[in-house]
């Protein structure tokens, strides 16, 4: 449903009003990249599988027939999606499991061949830097890549650490903090080339870029269903037909050993679904969202001179963008901005209540105290103009206070 000025999609649970910020100019939601609103189409399609269609997949009886179809059918949809088949996806928790699945479950597999190294980069969500910590204390190696100051990986760094020891190589498609957009279809194939297992963190990419496994060779791929419009509670792993790797979880025959326990039926239905729009929709809201976001930093940037956004000269998706200024702290900001009913975040949810700067920023060489001024403002399905028009009222105000304030 798109009405002038308001949002692009039906959420569940909102009535019109709640949807138009043109009418209500407080709150403003600038942090899709936390979390989205569940979409009603997402809803709906779940629905019938919280009533009716209860059953369990493994029984054999009707009822059992029923959910087993709809289940095999959410495998083969968001597959399709992927430019997969149904066998290669393993539907997860959310993207923290599917992150640990693949890094833990590929290094457990190739360890007895020599292959005991990780690679990852120092900007990866915690999730993959964590399975990383644990595969040093299983007596394996982690190994970060250089960061380019712009947010992009060294190219040098990744030659230099991606070699015949490593088990797997995992690098995030569209960071979480800064937006950038690494070049996953060379990483992959150079990683390939080395016989290294290859993993994209693609929770922040997944309905911004193109993905498709037939034409770029990552081996795994992780995705979460609400980062587009589905609950909390699914993910997805997409691992390639052949790929070694090892349960973490044990205890039953569900995916073919891969990931024991009974299924969650009506959130597979609910990723599927969203996961249909998304990629149904990627190019529009591409193009939406990239001009709310430049349409924001350059308004910013002509009140505010010296506020620096963070990765500006690489790749970026468009929905989100990281701005620090001078002289102000991100703490204090984000409360000022939340007592106007505009939210943002400091970085990633998972690291609210961190009071240290981001490990994003430190990666590519962000001064300290400049970090620790970031602002994560990321769009999605509630931005609109007239959102757009509200925060850059009122930021530049917010910071001349701070300002005022530190000076005093």
């Amino acid at each position: 449903m798109r009405v002038a000025g308001a949002t692009r999609f039906r959420v569940a649970g909102g009535g019109s009003d709640s949807l138009l910020c043109s009418r209500m100019p407080d709150p403003i939601y600038l942090d899709h990249a936390a979390t989205t609103p569940v979409r009603a189409e997402v809803l709906d399609a779940m629905q019938p599988f919280f009533g009716a269609r209860f059953g369990n997949p493994s029984s054999v009886h009707r009822w059992g027939r029923e959910a087993r179809t709809a289940l095999d059918e959410a495998h083969e949809r968001v597959a399709r999606c992927l430019g997969a088949s149904a066998d290669e996806l393993i539907f997860t928790s959310c993207g923290t499991e599917a992150d640990n699945m693949a890094l833990l479950g590929v290094f457990r597999s190739r360890r007895p061949e020599g292959r005991t190294a990780v690679v990852t980069t120092p900007i990866e969500h915690k999730a993959v830097l964590a399975a990383a910590h644990q595969v040093t204390r299983e007596g394996g190696e982690e190994r970060l890549i250089a960061m380019r100051s712009d947010g992009r990986v060294d190219d040098a760094s990744f030659d230099q650490l991606v070699k015949g020891d490593v088990a797997i190589c995992s690098v995030m498609w569209v960071n979480n903090e800064i937006g950038v957009v690494q070049d996953i279809d060379a990483l992959a194939a150079r990683a390939n080339a080395r016989g290294v297992v290859f993993h994209t963190d693609a929770v922040q990419a997944f309905g911004k870029v193109v993905v498709d496994a037939r034409t770029t060779k990552f081996d795994l791929l992780s995705i979460s269903g609400h980062k587009i419009g589905a609950p909390k509670g699914i993910g997805a792993l997409y691992v390639r037909r052949g790929t070694p790797i090892e349960p973490l979880m044990f205890g039953g025959t569900q995916d073919r050993g891969r990931r024991p326990g009974t299924e969650n039926v009506a959130m597979a239905v609910g990723l599927a679904r969203a996961a249909e729009l998304a990629v149904a929709e990627r190019e529009h809201e591409w193009s939406t969202l990239a001009a709310l976001r430049d349409r924001l930093e350059t308004a910013l940037l002509e009140r505010i001179p010296d506020a620096v956004i963070h990765g500006r000269g690489a790749p970026r998706a468009p929905h989100i963008m990281s701005i620090s200024v001078p002289g102000t702290d991100s703490e204090s900001l984000l409360m000022a901005l939340d007592l106007r009913g505009i939210a943002c975040s400091a970085g990633s949810a998972c690291q609210s209540g961190s009071v240290t700067p981001s490990h994003v920023l430190a990666a590519i060489g962000v001064p300290a105290d400049l970090a620790s001024s970031a602002i994560r403002m990321s769009l999605g399905c509630l931005s609109t103009d007239a959102c757009i028009d509200r925060v850059v009222d009122v930021f530049p105000m917010l910071i001349e206070k701070a300002r005022r304030l530190a000076t005093a």
